[in-house]
Formats: C-alpha cells, sequence, structure tokens
C-alpha cells in the first residue's frame, strides 16, 4: 500500500471540523475560512480555506477552491489549488484544473483537466 504523507486529516473525526455544511444546504457565494471545513451540501461560487477542507461523498460543488489540503470524495466542477496537497479518493470526481505541491489520485478517481504540481 502506499504511503502518503499530510494525508493524516482523512482520518479525523467529524468533531475536528470547526464548520459543515450538511446535506440539506444548499449555497451559493463566496466562502472563506480559517479552520478545518467540511462539505456534504451542495456549494456554488469560490471556496478559500486556509486550513483543510474536506468534500464528502454526497457532496457537489461548483467552485473554484483554495485552501491548504483538499480531500475530495464527492463531486468537484472548478479549479482546486491545494497549497500543500490535493487529494482525490476513489468515489470523488474533478472536473477542473489542479495546482499543488503534491497530488494523490486514487484507482476509481475520476479527473478531467490539467494537473500542475509545484513546489511552495
Amino acid at each position: 500500500m502506499f504511503d502518503v504523507k499530510d494525508s493524516d486529516f482523512f482520518d479525523v473525526v467529524e468533531d475536528s471540523f470547526d464548520t459543515i455544511i450538511e446535506d440539506d444546504i444548499t449555497f451559493t457565494g463566496d466562502i472563506k475560512m480559517k479552520k478545518p471545513f467540511m462539505i456534504r451540501g451542495k456549494i456554488k461560487g469560490r471556496i478559500e480555506a486556509e486550513s483543510d477542507l474536506v468534500i464528502d461523498s454526497d457532496a457537489v460543488v461548483e467552485a473554484d477552491i483554495l485552501a491548504s489540503r483538499v480531500l475530495i470524495r464527492g463531486k468537484v466542477t472548478g479549479n482546486v489549488r491545494g497549497d500543500k496537497l490535493v487529494f482525490v479518493t476513489a468515489s470523488g470526481t474533478l472536473n477542473g484544473d489542479i495546482m499543488s505541491e503534491k497530488v494523490v489520485l486514487e484507482p476509481g478517481s475520476t479527473f478531467t483537466g490539467k494537473c500542475s504540481m509545484v513546489k511552495n
């Protein structure tokens, strides 16, 4: 099995997130967060998170994303910049470009776009 450094936040429990947009919420607009953030609902707009961002399994996001580390388990349409890491799981779908220091696409994930790996 592969060991991915900086992926420890994938194992955190829900209590580790200060803000969770639940699956019954639909939001349109810009979101700026400083602390870990989880999305389970539907978002349209732009997302800036200074910490970790998790797009959960049933989430549908149409937004450009900027965060420290991004985990995509759901569906994202938009460009994603993860300063440290972008990780798309087997259940995740990303239609957009990726820019990050580290990129992980699990077998079974769907990715359509360009990928640029850059050192910060």
